[in-house]
């Protein structure tokens, strides 16, 4: 049964680990799909297993920077139907839903068609050798092939989201999970497929959650309640959530953006260190789920309680999310890197892998401590519509300083311990930066004012 959650009365802090732990879990099992890749193909014996597991974690950079792009739109959808939601105006939350869903498919369907064109021009870009090269382009010309049913996924969970509801999409993400493992193991181990099988299985997966979700939507009696018939982009409602959307978009594209420059850099140190690379960030991936989902908590919070004009609320949904983000997500860290190495050698076995990799765990779970204040606070501007914040901050943070970083300390000195120094630098400076406008524009308080003058 699909209940109702109600955002804007009640316990906050209960509420939010509610809300936080199945984002978290369905983002976990996102990556899942990735890591179940990896571990597959990654066994496949001798030079050519470590090259396939390179050839798929080497598109990973890109991949995210695709895909996090629409999803940062799919934020615009969370706060649009959010508000709509906390101001109980039904009219604007169907126009919503319906003409999210639509975007989806069509922002999924130019995606595709873009992809094929730049695939192979994209794996060059990034240097990648020549042994892995052949494998990287056919992965991601597959994985391209998925781009609409994976943002039509991506778009279903944020509409989920928005009525606080986050359960669903786990479920349906851990049902295709399990079908993604078995399609892997069927199209490597039985079929005798390589990256052409992973690639598959995800697209396939992926489309199996994306139809459960969209049955859901047409058969819940939530307030976010789809009706086929009614399926078009209304043009005022699609503009409001791309104000807020693409600068969220294009926050997350930063990082992305910014990874891959970091990738070319990785990849130039050759297949051992991209493979050993490519290991740790399927694992520590996980805790920033974690921790990602406390930022996401804070927008649809905020989202809500601005609606019904709770600024009181919007101030609580902060503080409690930075508090829960950072308990979780220590906790999430510690894990892995007590159990590390173990994990690391699933993906492969050989030991300059393994210690490589683990380096990268031990600077990045560092970075962490800069990185909550980074995704909450951004969460929470985004909550009041405030996205081209966050952005700017992220633009001259992350990626202008590891661009920076890039073309100047790595050259001067290519090491992998250089790389990995940039983490902590660029998100420590970018943490500060929206600290610091967010305590200039204080958003909670200003709101406060404009509701007691009316």
């Amino acid at each position: 049964m699909q209940k109702k959650t109600d955002l804007t009365n009640g316990a906050i802090g209960r509420q939010i680990i509610k809300y936080a732990v199945p984002l978290a879990a369905t983002g976990i099992l996102q990556q899942l799909f990735n890591a179940a890749d990896l571990a597959v193909v990654g066994q496949i014996p001798g030079d050519f297993g470590k090259s396939a597991m390179a050839a798929v974690g080497g598109n990973a950079p890109v991949i995210s920077l695709l895909v996090n792009f629409f999803v940062g739109i799919s934020l615009g959808s969370n706060v649009i139907i959010a508000k709509a939601i906390g101001q109980r105006n039904q009219k604007v939350t169907s126009k919503a839903v319906h003409t999210s869903v639509i975007f989806a498919l069509l922002g999924g369907i130019l995606m595709t068609a873009i992809g094929e064109l730049i695939a192979e021009g994209v794996v060059r870009m990034l240097d990648v050798p020549a042994e892995v090269f052949d494998m990287a382009v056919k992965y991601l010309r597959i994985y391209f092939l998925g781009m609409p049913v994976i943002l039509l996924y991506n778009f279903e969970s944020a509409i989920f989201r928005s009525c606080g509801n986050t359960k669903i999409p786990l479920a349906a993400l851990a049902v295709s999970g399990v079908l993604n493992v078995i399609l892997n193991l069927f199209f490597v181990m039985v079929l005798g497929m390589d990256v052409d099988g992973v690639a598959a299985a995800t697209v396939l997966s992926n489309l199996f959650s994306a139809i459960i979700l969209f049955i859901c939507l047409v058969k819940t009696k939530l307030e976010v309640k789809l009706t086929p018939k009614q399926l078009r982009i209304d043009g005022r409602t699609l503009l409001n959530i791309l104000k807020i959307g693409v600068p969220s978009g294009i926050q997350s594209m930063i990082f992305s953006l910014a990874n891959i420059v970091v990738q070319t850099s990785v990849n130039s140190l050759g297949t051992t260190v991209m493979a050993a690379s490519s290991a740790a960030y399927n694992l520590e991936i996980f805790a920033y789920y974690v921790m990602n989902s406390f930022g996401q908590t804070c927008t649809t919070f905020v989202g809500q309680n601005y609606g019904a004009g709770k600024a009181d609320r919007c101030k609580k949904s902060l503080k409690m999310c930075i508090i829960e983000s950072y308990i979780a997500t220590a906790a999430s860290c510690g894990l892995i890197l007590l159990f590390g190495k173990n994990l690391l050698s699933v993906f492969n076995g050989d030991i300059e892998v393994i210690n490589t990799g683990y380096i990268r765990l031990e600077y990045i779970f560092f970075a962490y401590i800069f990185s909550v204040p980074q995704e909450v606070l951004s969460g929470y501007l985004r909550g009041f519509g405030m996205s081209m914040i966050p952005a700017l901050c992220s633009v001259f943070g992350i990626c202008g300083i590891r661009l920076a970083w890039m073309f100047t300390v790595f050259k001067w000195y290519p090491s992998f311990t250089t790389i990995m120094q940039v983490y902590p630098l660029s998100l420590g400076a970018t943490a500060v930066a929206i600290l610091i406008m967010t305590l200039i524009i204080r958003p909670s308080k200003r709101f406060a004012v404009q509701q007691n003058a009316q």
